[in-house]
């Protein structure tokens, strides 16, 4: 059990723990029956613990665990408007991004089996078409960590991030040519960068509570990272960051953005309001 009392303010001690409330709240209209999956939940991770979480809405739902590992919701939903409001109360016991400068590459052929599939191309990352960049801006780097993280800087540089300027079809490449994108858009060209070299890297989104060391002033909003497997292991790397943060929820881990949807939907479904909540936890009394 973590005491209360040990749970200080982020940035005191970022490998402290740290209490947080998480979640959202979605307005959603359908003129017919329809169903939804949402992905909004805390995955189970061994340093995350969940304190207690709740879902209020009307609509009929229950909870399964995709092949991924990551938790999801389905939902029938009547015609009309609906919402669905979610709130988690959680303890991370290690809040801090973790950085490792001295972790190698692993070479191709020791790669893991169950890894491999995070080198290929997916849905929105597209090493075989941005290959050539890739090996001309960092063939010639060392492996390891100090190339991915040279990849993040190429990315967090190269990208302005313009809400709105890209959209559900968007590609790394499309990102990379036009020079602008969302988060999602920096993790892809990250992870498709890395990939072009051989480096397997997943992505993954979440919750970042804007406090700490790094937080930025804007709205509150679902966010994207990737991470990279170096040394046996999977490392955290953000382009749009590009600073190590405090109080990292993840919810879910894929190939690319198609394998953690937000929403995704059967049945036409429009989302007419949306707000996602992440901050520090009061302690309980």
């Amino acid at each position: 059990m973590i005491d209360e009392q040990s749970l200080g303010h982020p940035g005191d001690d970022p490998n402290g723990p740290l209490a947080l409330v998480l979640g959202c709240t979605f307005g959603l209209e359908t003129f017919q029956p329809a169903a939804a999956i949402m992905q909004v939940a805390p995955r189970s991770e061994p340093s995350l613990s969940i304190r207690r979480e709740r879902w209020d809405t009307s609509a009929y739902h229950h909870s399964y665990v995709d092949h991924y590992g990551n938790r999801c919701e389905r939902f029938e939903l009547a015609p009309g408007v609906t919402q669905v409001n979610y709130d988690v109360h959680v303890v991370l016991a290690r809040p801090g991004d973790v950085i490792e400068p001295h972790a190698p590459e692993t070479p191709a052929p020791a790669l893991p089996d169950d890894v491999l599939s995070f080198v290929m191309p997916s849905r929105f990352c597209l090493p075989d078409e941005l290959g050539h960049e890739a090996w001309q801006k960092f063939g010639d780097l060392a492996p390891g960590w100090g190339r991915v993280q040279a990849i993040v800087d190429y990315v967090h540089n190269h990208l302005e991030f313009v809400p709105g300027a890209s959209n559900p079809w968007t590609t790394a490449a499309d990102a990379y040519r036009a020079g602008q994108g969302v988060c999602r858009d920096f993790a892809h060209l990250g992870i498709t960068f890395c990939r072009a070299l051989n480096i397997p890297a997943r992505y993954v989104f979440g919750y970042i509570p804007g406090i700490g060391p790094g937080a930025l002033d804007e709205p509150m909003d679902f966010a994207a990272w990737f991470e990279a497997y170096l040394d046996g292991r999977w490392h955290t790397f953000d382009p749009r960051n590009n600073t190590p943060r405090v109080g990292r929820v993840v919810v879910g881990r894929g190939r690319d953005a198609v394998d953690v949807a937000l929403i995704t939907s059967f049945g036409p479904l429009t989302l007419t309001s949306f707000e996602v909540r992440a901050d520090r936890d009061a302690p309980s009394v």
